[in-house]
């Protein structure tokens, strides 16, 4: 890139620092020049991230590459609870033929330690200033993965960035190839639908829209010093999004998936998308060969084993349900008819709280 484009990434990292007094020392302290470098993705890959993976896939590497689990989280009921389900079946897969996930650390972005550093290996980290988030708790993943980069100490040399309502359902193998970090696409994210906003932060002479993969932040998995690079401009085109009314109008609770979509794009880096790497109930029927279950979605059906969608169904599970505590033990089965995700699902949910000591603690 020329040194129009470098400018251009050099003052996104730093503008948005401007704008609140506290993020100044944010900025100045994690957004080095080493962390402007931009990747090449000339490596003799034959690549169409769109369509899956890298075709000399299959002659990928043989040795195991373990990656670290890192999973943002709050310290609110309803973030504890979850936690504890997520960090469950981690264990219950970790060491099965096929898996190679490493170690574990929840990222805690509340600034203090709760009651969970006992059971699940925790990092503390700070959230943003107050009222720069906005109320949206996830405008702090981008800054708790700069601090905690920064801060820990990391045996593996890739990071999976998860959420707490993923459950482990099969042995996660590492999905990145090399320097192409590994993402879910989302069909949600349409950068291409969207050109007149994302032109803001990702000008022209960076290359075509379609360059911007489809994908949020989680799950990723990615080499951990490439997320390094790339998480202060994530950081930053959070905020800047966030504080142009067109953009939040737009994106919404999505928001900071652009970002990190567009913080990527700008380093250059395009992402393996693998519909495999997850499923997301109801609209996901089978769990056969996914590695992730995102339980983001309500599942609302009647008696006779119908979607109810939009309305309130006789059988539902819905984790919004449990904002104020845990969710509740042995929680009754869908009905007849309802898709095997949805059935795995309660089931899965119902396993982990049987077993995870003082389950009524998670407040």
């Amino acid at each position: 890139m020329g040194r129009a484009s470098l400018l251009f990434l050099l003052l996104l990292v730093l503008g948005s620092s401007f704008a609140t007094y506290n993020v100044v020392t944010m900025i100045m302290r994690y957004s080095s020049s080493q962390n402007l470098a931009i990747h090449s993705m000339d490596d003799g890959l034959l690549f169409d991230p769109i369509i899956e993976m890298p075709r000399k896939m299959k002659n990928r590497r043989t040795t195991r590459a373990p990656f670290h689990v890192a999973l943002t989280s709050t310290d609110a009921p309803y973030s504890k609870w979850q936690s504890r389900i997520m960090y469950y079946w981690y264990k219950q897969k970790k060491n099965l033929p096929g898996s190679e996930m490493g170690g574990f650390t929840r990222v805690l972005h509340s600034g203090t330690a709760d009651n969970l550093m006992d059971e699940i290996p925790t990092v503390v980290v700070d959230p943003l200033p107050p009222g720069l988030d906005r109320g949206i708790y996830c405008l702090n993943r981008p800054w708790a993965f700069v601090q905690w980069l920064q801060q820990a100490t990391i045996e593996e040399e890739y990071v999976l960035m998860a959420e707490p309502d993923h459950i482990f359902i099969n042995p996660l193998p590492n999905l990145a190839y090399g320097g192409h970090p590994a993402a879910f696409p989302f069909f949600y994210i349409r950068p291409d639908q969207n050109e007149k906003i994302v032109r803001k932060y990702y000008p022209e002479e960076f290359g075509p829209v379609t360059n911007i993969d489809p994908i949020g932040n989680s799950p990723v998995i990615i080499k951990k010093d490439l997320l390094a690079e790339i998480a202060p401009t994530w950081m930053n085109v959070s905020l800047m999004m966030k504080e142009d009314p067109e953009t939040d109008n737009a994106f919404g609770w999505v928001l900071e998936m652009y970002a990190y979509a567009i913080a990527s794009a700008l380093h250059g880096v395009r992402h393996i998308l693998r519909k495999d790497f997850m499923l997301q109930p109801p609209w996901d029927l089978e769990t056969k060969n996914k590695y992730i279950l995102h339980y983001t979605y309500g599942c609302d059906y009647n008696l006779k084993g119908e979607l109810t969608y939009g309305k309130i169904g006789e059988w539902r599970f819905d984790k919004r349900s449990y904002l104020q505590g845990p969710i509740p033990k042995n929680l009754p089965l869908p009905p007849p008819g309802v898709p095997e995700s949805v059935v795995t699902l309660v089931k899965m949910v119902n396993e982990a709280t049987a077993n995870i000591p003082d389950w009524d603690s998670s407040s």
